[in-house]
């Protein structure tokens, strides 16, 4: 059974998207990494799927929805750095921006929607969005007033969703396309 898990992207990511011109294009890759500024994909595995997510003037928007193929270096990586200075992953330099450079960065190679950043979620909908921990128990987005999110604190990081809600933003990214 595959699970979907969400993963906020900042705004300093989306900007850097949409300036190297990559809104419109499909992500081959995304990154993992071992700090809060990377956070780690733990849990995904092949077929899973990951919604990006970005928060702007308190709406929540679906940047895109990635299916995850595998974890890890692979040939279109390019080649390991030798030193701190070398790049992480030269071969996919133009993703870079998704992390590449963080701090024990690994590759996740994604089948991904394009990239957008106009389809927002409902507030009816991100009121009752629901996460799962590994032990089942599950939690709602705090600080959701109006159908607009105050704060983004509770969406920072990588979370299981349920399987309710994973439906719920598959359905909104269908309707998109």
């Amino acid at each position: 059974m595959t699970d979907a898990f969400t993963v906020l992207w900042t705004h300093d990511t989306c900007r850097a998207l949409r300036r190297t011109g990559r809104a419109g294009e499909r992500p081959p890759v995304a990154f993992s990494g071992v700090h809060s500024s990377l956070p780690a994909w733990s849990g995904a595995r092949a077929g899973d799927d990951v919604y990006a997510l970005h928060v702007n003037q308190r709406v929540v928007f679906v940047v895109s929805r990635m299916r995850v193929i595998d974890l890890g270096r692979r040939d279109c990586c390019g080649t390991a750095p030798d030193t701190w200075q070398d790049p992480a992953f030269p071969g996919h330099a133009d993703w870079s921006v998704l992390g590449a450079d963080g701090c024990g960065a690994t590759a996740v190679h994604v089948d991904a929607t394009p990239v957008r950043f106009d389809i927002p979620i409902p507030g009816d909908l991100l009121a009752r969005l629901t996460w799962r921990n590994r032990r089942g128990q599950t939690r709602v987005l705090k600080y959701v007033e109006d159908g607009r999110l105050e704060r983004s604190i509770s969406l920072q990081g990588f979370y299981r969703l349920t399987p309710e809600s994973a439906g719920e933003l598959a359905e909104i990214v269908r309707n998109a396309s």
